[in-house]
């Protein structure tokens, strides 16, 4: 009862905390600046990477990239810098989903570490920023709406496969996970698309039930990636800031997973549108 209770606060305080810094941008931008440097200590105890190098650059990337404008007072550059962060951060992704399915382990030489904590990480919390200025401006129904789609899809996963799970999803990296779990989350995250459509008024309902497939199934990839790194670190959970649910990189690993692609599906919105 009373780790149900702690866990329970904890997400909570969460939740509270997040909500809030949606609603002013600079503190939005001060909350993702610290859950991204929380999340980077973290995950380099799960690679075993020693250097300073990783924070340098995180705070290079999110701070070029959150004042590019109000520091040169342009943005000229800033959209193709933005495309060409994108396209690599999209690519080294792709290369984790291949190392999720085809290597026993995921290849940890020297260089990838470096590159895993720059676009694994300390990029996804640049998009999530961009996410909020959708349309040049700071609006964060966009966000706020993913958000709400992780945690309807993580939900309802784990009711529905704890209920009705048969067939394993990905057995030897996360045992719990079944493919009618996964299926469930999916089928509520759409469910849910209509409501946060009616609500929020931003995007049309079909913008937003392609967005909760994109986030229902990044996200779970990106769940799993997480705990095949955890697996191979032989570690239970990526940190113990948050009582009762482990890292804050375990709570945010679907959302910084599927962050570029989100992005880049909001950018071809906007072209076509």
């Amino acid at each position: 009862m009373k780790e149900i209770l702690i866990r329970s606060l904890s997400g909570l305080l969460y939740v509270l905390l997040l909500i809030l810094s949606l609603n002013y941008e600079q503190l939005l931008i001060a909350v993702f600046f610290i859950f991204g440097l929380v999340c980077i200590g973290e995950f380099k105890k799960l690679i075993q990477l020693k250097s300073y190098i990783p924070y340098i650059i995180f705070i290079i990337l999110y701070t070029v990239f959150g004042y590019w404008q109000s520091v040169l007072n342009t943005d000229a550059g800033l959209d193709e810098a933005t495309q060409i962060l994108m396209v690599v951060t999209i690519f080294v992704k792709l290369f984790l989903i291949k190392d999720l399915f085809s290597e026993k382990t995921i290849p940890l030489f020297a260089s990838k570490r470096f590159i895993l904590t720059t676009f694994y990480l300390s990029s996804a919390f640049v998009f999530l920023v961009l996410i909020a200025n959708y349309h040049e401006s700071y609006n964060p129904s966009i966000l706020l709406g993913a958000f709400i789609l992780i945690w309807v899809n993580d939900t309802f996963a784990f009711l529905v496969g704890k209920n009705f799970g048969k067939q394993k999803l990905f057995e030897k990296i996360s045992p719990k996970k079944t493919v009618e779990g996964f299926l469930g989350g999916l089928f509520f995250s759409c469910v849910a698309s209509y409501f946060i459509a009616t609500f929020t008024e931003i995007l049309g309902f079909t913008s937003w039930l392609i967005l909760s497939i994109i986030i229902s199934v990044f996200g779970t990839l990106g769940d799993l990636i997480e705990s095949k790194f955890k697996r191979q670190a032989n570690v239970k959970d990526s940190g113990v800031i948050m009582p009762g649910h482990g890292g804050l990189l375990d709570r945010l690993d679907s959302i910084i997973f599927a962050a570029p692609f989100i992005y880049l599906f909001l950018r071809i919105l906007q072209y076509v549108s």
